[in-house]
């Protein structure tokens, strides 16, 4: 397949990067550096804005799905704001291309720990990362009730989410928070990655959230 993955070099982007060239797919990675990407003959580096709408959509054509792990940075100010822009020229960017596969990485902060009560109400939620994690569910809000159009797939990664080994094995679940007992479960990023690629190849949830741990 030919897969394009936002947001390339960031947090889960490298790991992504490596799993879709590991099962041969050829893979086009965005991202506004290039730095620390693999030399690889399947892999093509588009180094640009994502703002850059019509740069964007140019990328994207042709290809048979999209990955965006897009994420301005946990530390930067106005987290919302620059999530929400950010993503919305994403999106506007796919449906140009004329793409109808995109997975998204979104959080854990929009699933579920009690019936109607997500993660990121709670009072326990760090706030130093909720506008960003707020910018995330706002986007799966959007997509649930607006994108039909598109072939979605929104997935929400453990609570914790941190590197370690690849091991494929870990649970699914769909919008509730997974626990290890009486705490959240955790994911290694290795193994999301390798949860996106499943889905990507083998669709499961198409206009569906679903999430991963161990």
């Amino acid at each position: 397949m030919n897969i394009t993955i936002i947001g390339a070099t960031g947090f889960v982007g490298p790991d992504v990067v490596k799993e879709a060239l590991a099962r041969g797919h050829q893979v086009t990675a965005v991202s506004r550096s290039g730095k620390n990407l693999p030399s690889d003959p399947l892999l093509t580096v588009a180094t640009g804005d994502i703002h850059d709408s019509t740069w964007l959509s140019d990328v994207l054509k042709g290809q048979d799905a999209v990955i965006s792990a897009y994420n301005p940075g946990w530390a930067e100010s106005d987290l919302f704001e620059k999530f929400t822009r950010g993503s919305q020229q994403i999106l506007q960017a796919v449906k140009s291309s004329g793409v109808k596969r995109v997975l998204v990485v979104g959080g854990a902060g929009s699933l579920e720990v009690a019936p109607g009560v997500e993660l990121v109400d709670t009072e326990a939620f760090p706030a130093n990362i909720k506008p960003g994690a707020l910018g995330a569910r706002a986007l799966r809000n959007q997509l649930q009730a607006e994108e039909q159009a598109l072939e979605w797939t929104y997935l929400s990664p453990a609570a914790f989410l941190e590197p370690g080994p690849r091991t494929a094995q870990f649970r699914l679940g769909t919008t509730s928070l997974l626990m290890d007992g009486d705490k959240p479960a955790s994911v290694s990023v290795a193994d999301l990655a390798v949860a996106i690629l499943d889905e990507i190849e083998h669709p499961q949830h198409i206009r569906q959230q679903f999430t991963v741990a161990y």
